[in-house]
Order: C-alpha cells, then structure tokens, then sequence
C-alpha cells in the first residue's frame, strides 16, 4: 500500500484560507500543522493526511462529511474532551483536517522530550482515554486510528482526542500510524471496539516502554504484517499495568480485556499514586510558530498575540468584580461590596479578617460522584511558601506576594486578590454559594457577559470542561484592556457541592504571559491550591 503525497511547504494556503506555518508532529502518512485561519483570523492545527488513491469528487464528499459529522458527534458527547473540526477538505490527494486550537502537546512529541512515563501517569492517562472511547463505543463509534499523534496532553487537564471519523473514510485498512493498527485492521477485516481497545494497549505501552509494541518498518504494508504475524516484545517496564497492557495486545479480538476489566486495572494502579509520576506537559509551542512566521503573516501585533496565546489568564480586578455580580444574581453596577484592609502574606489561619467576599463568577462544575480524597500537601519551589487564609482556603504564593483586597457580598461570596501591589500579576481567589451546576454555562452564560463589557475584551477559545482535584471544573482564557495595560486572564471554576464553588484567576501582562515566573505561578497555584473542606 503506498500512500500519495501532496508536497506543501509553510505558508501555503489550504482550501484558500489555512496559512500552513510549522510542522509540529509527523506520523506514517500524515502531519500536524501549526496553521491560521487567514479567514477568521484565529489559530488552528491542520492534520495533513495523505489518502492511498485520489479522490474523486464524490467520494471526497463522503469522507469529509464523515470526519466532520463523527468529530462533531463526539464533542458533543465529551465535551472538551474531543478535538472540534471546524472544516475538512480533500485537496491533491491529501485530506486536510482543520481542528480548533488544542491547548496541548501531542503524546508522541511529550514522549520524545521526556521519555518513558511513570505506570502511574501512563494509567490516569489511559483512564482518560478510555472513558472518551467508552463514549463513541456506546453511540456505535469506533475510533480505528488512535495513535500518539491523535492524543493531546493538557497541563491541568484531561486529554483531547482528535483523528474520530477518519477510520473507515477510505478502503485503506490504516491511514496513519499502521504500528498501532490492531491485528484485524492489519488483516482488513471488520473492526469493532476491540480495535480501539488493541490502541489503547499500544499506548499505554509505549508510555511505560518509550517505544511501540510494533516498530514502524517503514512501509505501511510491512508494518501490518508485523503487527499480525510478530509476537509481542514483553513490556518491562510496565509495573503494575504489565497484565492490562498484555492483555489488552492479544490477538485475537475476542480474547482481549473487556472495557471494565481495563477500568478496574487502570484505577487500581493509580491507587499507587506518587508525587515522582506527576509531571506536567511543557508548554504548547503555537507561541513559537507564531513568532516565526510574524513578519510574513497577516496577522500583527497584539491580534496575532491574542490569537495565537493560549492557555491564557488575566483580568482586570473591575472585570473579576463585574463577573461576580452577574454570577451571583445581582447588578454589576450595584451589587453591594466590602473591602478589607490588606493582609501579609503569611498572615496565619484564624486572623482577624472576616471572609473576604468577592462577587465574581465562580464557573461551578458538575457535583461530582463521591467525595475526593485529601490531596496530600505537595513540595514548594524555591521562593514560595504557603499562606492560610482566615476563610479557611490555603495557596502557595511568591515570595513578596500579599492579600491586596478583600471583598464580598453579604454572607454569600467573597474574593480575595493576592500580589505584589499595584498592576498584574494577581491571583484572585473567589468563593460563592450560589453557583449553578454546569461550570461550562455559568463562565459562557452568566460570567461572560459581563466580561464582555470590558474594554478589549476578547475570549480565547471555546470554554472547556476539566477536573481539578477529584471536582468537576471548566476553563475560561480571555484578554481584556489595552496598549500596555493589556492583560490575560485564566479562570478555572469548580464545585464543592451543592451550589458552593470556588473560581481561581490568574491575571498577568499580555508580555509577560510567556515568562517562565509566570508559568511557575500558575503551575504552582493550581497544584497547591487547598479548601476548606481539603
């Protein structure tokens, strides 16, 4: 089987508006693009697939709509979960798919940089790809194509799956990755769910072993027969995962381990938990493609640093406070507030400062199944200490940070924003009784509009459902203000119980977003960060 390939270069045009910029992860017969949407003038990634056979124009059809309406499909299943396409097109042999910015690294570029992962990581990973395919296997959908380069690993989040839709497009019995491909695809026979389970095997293997359970030979066609015919090299690092990942790679489909047997396993050896298995995901590098390209690009400035910016986190305090009163039911302009002199920033729990309520949007999360445990106090970088608040909550701050304002609403809410003095970076921490129980509509329905009064205001990407701690949570990025007072914001929301939630927003100079203090910062918040109720 051999595999036409369309010969582009960066700045070209796909379908007369994607603005190809940087290759950022290749796989057997396909590549993922750093691209813009000159159109629309947001930030993309393309995956370039290179289809067996041309296309004519019908069957070009076919295959488009199918990756769009499966893609769309899923999203709404998982939301946040599933990568969004946005447009699909066949163009010299080669299917162009055009996802939203992910906010994250493929698992194969992660793997290349740090290696093999902890069985611990590699198993709270597989958790999270197994309940996005436990969703498309209920609803008749089979993945067929999943592969590291089809997983997107977020910093704080769950993982992003991308390539639904592409399984079945063509006569081809593997588009990308063929050393994935389970046996009966190697055979180009029917697949099922067993295929995606066979994928997930691959996956978590070659986590835990830093290789695939199959090498590429270069060939599509002779890494099929290998995966058929070449028996599984033993995992040896594998650790308490080794008896899922072997028998998730049987052969025969009926033989492999069913979906709550893998869950069992899986959630068994994150049981074992350490702090060594913990590590994040570097950075996502569209900032540096965009840089590359912004001489050349049509895109200048501060618009091509909003949209190219993700993972974003600022705001302005009169945005916070503007948030707050809308998610709590009351007027942005007279929503009653009570400001508390500032406190140091090692002011110990149980001081004189009444809760300082402070009126913004909390983005409430889903109430979650179960109580989540105690997260155990995790190790401070260099120049950070812990600070205990008198309402109960806890937070690693820099040192020099300090309590700068108190505020709230009646007995109902309050917010309390720590920094240095005077402008951004701030964290502002803000605590409601009256959230509602989808944190993805309160940020869009209820904190959003008031945001978008702010001068500048801009939302970057689509609100996005995570977890923090055991709790259901959602994320909103937003620029807001101008010139050099341009800020960027991240709030991440969640529910304790009941209508009871917490939001965190992280603000900082649009300049300053890319520092690695800053990075440290929000690492460092988000991970220590501590309720009442911890």
């Amino acid at each position: 089987m051999t595999m036409v390939k369309a010969h582009v270069s960066a700045h070209e045009l796909v379908a007369g508006r994607y603005r190809l910029l940087e290759v950022f992860a290749r796989e057997t017969n396909r590549l993922w693009w750093y691209a813009e949407d000159v159109t629309a003038q947001q930030p993309r990634l393309v995956a370039q697939t290179a289809l067996p056979e041309p296309a004519a124009e019908d069957t070009a059809r076919r295959v488009t709509a199918r990756v769009v309406r499966t893609s769309e499909t899923m999203r709404l299943l998982r939301p946040g979960r599933v990568a969004a396409v946005v447009d699909a097109v066949v163009e010299a042999g080669t299917l162009w798919t055009v996802t939203e910015w992910i906010d994250g690294t493929p698992l194969g570029e992660l793997l290349a940089q740090q290696g093999a992962f902890h069985p611990v990581r590699a198993a709270r990973l597989g958790l999270e790809l197994l309940d996005v395919l436990q969703a498309a296997h209920d609803e008749g959908i089979t993945h067929g194509e999943l592969s590291p380069g089809q997983v997107f690993v977020r910093d704080g989040g769950p993982v992003v799956v991308a390539g639904f839709g592409l399984a079945g497009a063509t006569l081809a019995p593997r588009l990308t990755a063929p050393s994935y491909a389970s046996p009966e695809q190697a055979r180009d026979e029917r697949i099922g769910p067993a295929a995606d389970l066979w994928a997930l095997g691959a996956l978590l293997y070659t986590m835990v072993e830093g290789r695939p359970p199959f090498r590429d030979r270069g060939r599509p066609d002779a890494t099929l027969r290998a995966v058929d015919r070449l028996p599984l090299r033993t995992p040896l690092r594998a650790g308490p995962l080794a008896q899922a990942v072997q028998g998730l790679l049987r052969k025969d489909a009926r033989e492999r381990l069913t979906r709550p047997v893998v869950r069992e396993a899986l959630t068994r050896a994150v049981s074992e938990d350490t702090d060594a298995d913990r590590q994040p995901a570097p950075a996502p590098r569209l900032r540096g493609a965009y840089r590359a390209v912004r001489p050349a690009g049509p895109l200048r400035g501060r618009r091509l640093l909003a949209a190219g910016t993700t993972l974003a986190l600022v705001t302005v305090v009169a945005a916070v406070l503007a948030a707050t009163g809308v998610l709590l039911g009351t007027d942005t302009a007279g929503a009653p507030r009570e400001s508390a002199p500032a406190a140091p920033a090692d002011r110990p729990a149980g001081g004189g400062t009444p809760p300082a309520p402070a009126p913004t949007g909390i983005p409430p999360a889903p109430t979650p199944t179960g109580t989540p445990s105690t997260p155990a106090a995790p190790a401070l970088p260099a120049g950070y200490r812990r600070y205990s608040a008198p309402e109960g909550f806890s937070v690693a701050l820099p040192d020099g940070w300090k309590r700068l304002a108190t505020s709230r609403v009646g007995g109902l809410a309050y917010r309390v924003t720590f920094g240095r003095g005077g402008d951004a970076p701030t964290l502002a921490v803000t605590y409601s009784e009256r959230v509602g129980p989808d944190p993805v509509a309160v940020w869009r329905d209820d904190v959003e509009p008031g945001l978008a009064r702010l001068p500048g205001y801009r939302r970057l990407g689509a609100v996005r459902a995570t977890t923090y701690q055991g709790r259901a949570a959602a994320d909103l990025e937003w620029l807001a203000g101008t010139g050099d007072a341009r800020t960027h914001t991240l709030g991440r929301g969640f529910l304790l119980g009941g209508t009871r939630g917490f939001s965190l927003r992280f603000t900082t100079p649009v300049a300053a977003w890319d520092d690695a203090a800053s990075r440290l910062a929000l690492k460092t918040f988000l991970r220590t960060f501590r309720t009442p109720e911890d």
